[in-house]
């Protein structure tokens, strides 16, 4: 306890006077305890130095057992090293007798082997000179064999000689075997009966020989038997390019007489497989020359036989050694191709085509189980496609030129008979020329690619492309020509386009049978790419082709356009002839309305029915681009208007625009609808505030304009101020007064009485190969940049840009919508 606690437990005990008599009983118990913990002290001390002094003779008693342990220890040790020095002295005479023996031994076991191999060699000499070739294959082995256990002693002059004896022996064996396969081939094993066995028994002493000696004798067997193919096709006669084929004869016919007497040879020697692989090197050089000899350039029947029949023996060959495997997936690849002239492709097409391929998978495997098993040549891997055949590849350009040539024609004979229409029931709304090009192209491909699949199909492919590019271009011509109004004025085209019903199907079977060739180029560029050489697939690009038909696209819908502002012609210029002056009255809408409501529910459900949804919605925006803006100027041509016959012009106004609005509807396409409707809402707006404009007060003319026509140039209010019937003097206060209250209006539009039509721009991708004008290279040449790609997918991102660009009030697209 500290002081503290100590005066607390005291206050505890001994809180008042009364407690203090309790002070003596306490002091009498603490007594007793102090005597108890004393005695226990003195208890505890007493047991501990009885304890130390025990411990202490433990710990002596301890030290004197580890002493005799050590002691012990030392003794067995030296015991144990007196007992090793005896046995080794007991053992040393033994030992020296255990070597004695060893060495009795090897010697007699080399003498043993020594006095066989002598004897061996002296049999094999003998056997040797007697050709008894199937005894010396076997003895041969034997000799080979005690050879080996005296290589650690090759340097004592008795085994110098047996074993360059056995090397002189071996080379008689030689000799006398190529001897002896020197008459193979020249009508002794006919008359010799037992010759073939003979020879049978001298592969056996070939294959215990060396193996270079069996390469030699194999090299100088197939040598021997091309010797007379070389002095057959190296003569004048024979020496020809349309004497291909008999090479491949002479080799056939020579395996198939020689094959029972080549089955002398083991198979493992493979003896026919080397014969055609060395045949095939003598055949490609003997190509070679004559090809490179020729004066003129190759007839291309005669060429594209020879390499026929070049193919075919590659092939042959391939199949029975095993060498090469051909790509099964060529073929469904290119029937791929222009699949679905409809853009569509059903279920079960697709179906239909993975079983197949999955079938073709499943049977490729099981042929190279097959192949696996039948299979021991050592050079598996080498592939006999090409090593003749590739000789030709340099001389195959007569070949693409006759191809060229034969697409050529193909192509200005399907123009030629092309009706430009649909028969009844088609479900597809594509010119049959172009589909017709395309299985065509499908053919040429299928040829080239069974011939070659390297730099002859690279270059056919580029024919493809100027066969397409051709195409693009014919489908340009057959557009009607000329051309005026808004759109016709921005392109630079002089002349009306006059379109029929029927030249507006044309024209919408010529955008469907572009689109198709832009998707079906794609295709064919893919397959070419995956049935190409590597090397070559990187340059395999349509993109400038698409880009043909793409700006095809684009000018047939812009002529649709210009076709339809051609029959609004008479009803614009009618529209002028209106005394809108001198009306008295606000009737019913206008004969010229009429006309145009007529001419669009004449026209536009047949394009509707005929134009994808994407094509569709580009036209209704050239169209919505061209009226619109038209409408507008066509008023400022009007003679005077009275506030009545602006009022009737207004409701004429509203009638055109509800018209406008309906077209989605009646070409059954309202996907694009509400883009299409706040542009049509937009631009005859402008024709509402103009003749609101002038159905104002004279003395609020000005503000009335500067309100609802902010972008306004003087030009054209002091026209309005025209139409309402000011004279001169009274025109030049307001026109004052205006031009006072706007000092910074815009200066640069023309008047609308100069311009018949504000002019639209035609967004049309590069049409270069086409022979569009040159002063909208520019423009076009940034749209075909935005064109490229998938069939649709650029086309709609280059609608989608142009769309926003009609909203812009600023930027380099906006001169494409607005004069």
């Amino acid at each position: 306890m500290d002081k503290s606690s100590a005066l607390e437990y005291i206050n505890q005990m001994f809180p008042n006077e009364a407690s203090l008599s309790g002070v003596e009983p306490l002091m009498q118990k603490i007594q007793n305890e102090i005597r108890t913990v004393d005695a226990g002290i003195l208890a505890a001390v007493r047991q501990q130095s009885n304890s130390g002094t025990k411990a202490k003779e433990d710990l002596a008693a301890a030290t004197r057992a580890v002493e005799e342990l050590m002691y012990k220890i030392r003794e067995i040790k030296t015991k144990a090293v007196q007992s090793e020095t005896m046995v080794q002295e007991i053992c040393r005479d033994i030992k020296k007798l255990d070597f004695a023996k060893k060495h009795i031994t090897t010697t007699i076991t080399a003498l043993h082997r020594l006095t066989m191999l002598v004897s061996a060699v002296e049999q094999l000499q003998v056997m040797a000179s007697k050709r008894q070739y199937k005894e010396a294959a076997a003895q041969l082995e034997a000799v080979n064999q005690l050879c080996s256990h005296f290589e650690a002693y090759r340097d004592i002059p008795k085994i110098i000689e047996l074993r360059e004896k056995f090397k002189n022996i071996k080379q008689i064996l030689k000799s006398h075997v190529f001897s002896d396969f020197s008459s193979l081939g020249t009508g002794k094993e006919t008359e010799e009966a037992n010759l073939l066995q003979q020879l049978s028994d001298a592969c056996l002493v070939v294959d215990a020989l060396e193996p270079s000696v069996r390469e030699e004798l194999v090299n100088n067997f197939c040598n021997r038997e091309l010797t007379s193919y070389e002095q057959i096709f190296e003569g004048a006669e024979l020496a020809k390019l349309d004497k291909t084929e008999r090479r491949y004869a002479w080799i056939k016919r020579r395996m198939r007489s020689n094959e029972e007497i080549w089955k002398i040879f083991p198979s493992s020697w493979h003896v026919s497989y080397r014969l055609c692989i060395l045949f095939c090197k003598k055949t490609r050089k003997q190509l070679e020359d004559i090809l490179a000899n020729l004066n003129e350039k190759p007839d291309v029947g005669t060429l594209l036989l020879a390499l026929q029949r070049t193919l075919e023996f590659e092939d042959e060959l391939a199949e029975k050694f095993g060498g090469g495997t051909q790509n099964r997936e060529i073929g469904n690849e290119i029937e791929e191709i222009g699949r679905g002239a409809n853009s569509s492709t059903s279920a079960l097409d697709i179906r239909k085509k993975y079983e197949k391929k999955l079938a073709a998978h499943q049977g490729g495997d099981n042929e190279e189980k097959d192949g696996s098993r039948a299979l021991a040549v050592p050079g598996a891997g080498f592939n006999f496609r090409g090593i003749i055949s590739s000789c030709f590849e340099p001389h195959l350009t007569v070949y693409v030129e006759l191809e060229e040539k034969t697409l050529m024609e193909s192509l200005e004979k399907l123009v030629q008979e092309e009706t430009w229409d649909i028969e009844e029931g088609s479900q597809s709304s594509v010119l049959s020329s172009s589909m017709q090009l395309f299985l065509i192209i499908k053919r040429s491909l299928k040829r080239c690619s069974a011939l070659t699949k390297n730099q002859t199909l690279f270059n056919l492919f580029k024919v493809f492309q100027r066969i397409l590019k051709a195409y693009a271009t014919k489908l340009f011509a057959r557009l009607p020509k000329g051309g005026t109004g808004i759109v016709a004025a921005a392109t630079g085209m002089d002349g009306q386009i006059k379109t029929s019903d029927r030249d507006e199907r044309v024209i919408c079977y010529i955008v469907n049978s572009a689109e198709y060739c832009h998707k079906t180029a794609g295709e064919l560029a893919e397959s070419v790419s995956k049935i190409i050489d590597p090397q070559f697939s990187d340059g395999v690009d349509m993109s400038e082709v698409q880009d043909e038909f793409s700006a095809v696209i684009t000018k047939s819908l812009v002529t649709l356009v210009h076709g339809l502002e051609t029959k609004f012609d008479i009803e614009m210029a009618a529209m002028t002839r209106v005394p809108w002056g001198t009306l008295e009255s606000v009737g019913d809408q206008s004969e010229y309305v009429n006309a145009i409501s007529l001419i669009l529910t004449t026209s536009i459900p047949a394009l509707g029915s005929l134009l994808s949804p994407v094509y569709f919605q580009f036209f209704l925006d050239k169209l919505a681009s061209s009226l619109g803006p038209r409408f507008y100027s066509n008023i400022f041509k009007c003679k005077q208007i009275s506030e009545t016959g602006a009022q009737q012009m207004l409701l004429d106004t509203q009638a055109v625009k509800t018209i406008l609005l309906e077209v989605p509807s009646l070409g059954r396409q309202t996907s694009g609808a509400a883009s299409y409707s706040k542009f049509v809402s937009r631009e005859m707006s402008k024709a509402e505030a103009l003749l609101k404009v002038i159905l104002s007060p004279v003395d609020s003319v000005a503000d009335t304009y500067r309100a609802l026509l902010p972008e306004g140039t003087p030009m054209e209010f002091q026209r309005i101020l025209e139409l309402k019937g000011l004279k001169k003097a009274d025109q030049q206060s307001i026109l004052d007064d205006f031009n006072k209250h706007v000092p910074g209006i815009k200066q640069t539009q023309v008047a609308p009485t100069i311009v018949p039509a504000p002019p639209v721009a035609p967004v049309v991708p590069s049409p270069s190969a086409i022979g569009l004008i040159a002063t909208r290279e520019d423009v076009l040449t940034r749209a075909a940049a935005l064109g490229r790609g998938a069939a649709t997918t650029g086309f709609k991102r280059f609608l989608a840009l142009t769309e926003a660009a009609k909203d812009r009030k600023d930027g380099p697209f906006r001169k494409l919508f607005n004069p």
